[in-house]
């Protein structure tokens, strides 16, 4: 994570029109970690998906059920179980009779610094989309891409019809996504990235930050970061002796807002044991150094 926090003036409770399929609706939850707000999203004209229902705050659901506006839900979808992504999910099956689907339940402690990203205990999904399974409404159909790594249940949902991917916490437009042991994965990250490089679609709509025009320019440009902070990382290490990774941290994040520094610290900690993996790197007492050729 590495941009400047920023919030902008973006209206929340608001029904915003993306695409002849697309609109949105910003939740009120800015943050360092948010940006301006976790943004939820509908598929659909007449008969609706929503993807990423958001937290539980009930200005932001009554704000989701004043866009339904009464048309029928097929279902309701989540990317991955971070707070700020799936609570609304149970409050508005409720209210609509649509079904949760989307990612696996996942719920573990986390002692990273996001308090607002600690995995919702309560998602309980009535059916979980493997990779490549689709969920199908009037003129729209979702198709789930697996892309573990922030989270290792984390899904993007592909929109055929407008060959556009909604992209969770996977590929934000503000920022670098914070990889966060011991379910984040650096590699499984990159594995991912390079999937969606791979792929042929035309706009990313991602939970944090606007609309990405140029997809796979973005996705190489950020694989290529993390290539760029790996390096970084080996030359500290290289320095000679050994490194805590708030040291790291430090060099390697300045000018970024102190606040984005622990959750910094958790991406340095994926990559480290992304290197040990590999043999490159080996932790003592809290401390890392390089592993001799």
């Amino acid at each position: 994570m590495d941009a400047p926090f920023d919030i902008t003036s973006l209206p929340t409770g608001v029904l915003m029109p993306l695409s002849p399929l697309v609109s949105r609706v910003l939740a009120p939850n800015p943050s360092p970690f948010t940006f301006t707000g976790t943004q939820s999203y509908f598929v659909g004209q007449t008969e609706l998906a929503v993807i990423d229902p958001g937290p539980a705050d009930p200005a932001h659901i009554a704000a989701l059920m004043h866009g339904i506006a009464g048309r029928p839900v097929t279902a309701i979808l989540c990317t991955h179980t971070h707070r700020d992504h799936s609570p609304a999910a149970r409050p508005l099956a409720a209210a609509t009779g649509a079904p949760v689907i989307g990612c696996a339940p996942l719920t573990l402690e986390d002692d990273g610094p996001r308090a607002d990203a600690a995995f919702d205990p309560d998602y309980a999904p009535d059916h979980v989309l493997a990779d490549g399974d689709r969920v199908a409404g009037s003129g729209w159909t979702l198709e789930a891409v697996a892309t573990p790594g922030h989270t290792s249940n984390h899904l993007c949902f592909a929109l055929l019809e407008e060959h556009a991917l909604f992209t969770g916490d996977h590929v934000m437009g503000w920022s670098t996504t914070v990889v966060s042991p011991p379910d984040g994965n650096m590699a499984d990250y990159m594995r991912s990235m390079q999937r969606l490089i791979d792929r042929d679609d035309l706009v990313y709509y991602p939970a944090h930050g606007d609309a990405v025009e140029k997809p796979q320019r973005l996705a190489r440009s950020m694989m290529g970061h993390r290539r760029h902070r790996e390096g970084q990382i080996l030359r500290h290490l290289e320095s000679g002796g050994s490194v805590a990774i708030a040291d790291m941290v430090a060099d390697m994040y300045r000018g970024v807002d102190p606040r984005l520094h622990p959750a910094a610290g958790r991406s340095v900690l994926a990559h480290l044991l992304d290197l040990q993996t590999r043999g490159l790197t080996r932790e003592h007492h809290g401390r890392w150094e390089a592993v001799a050729a």
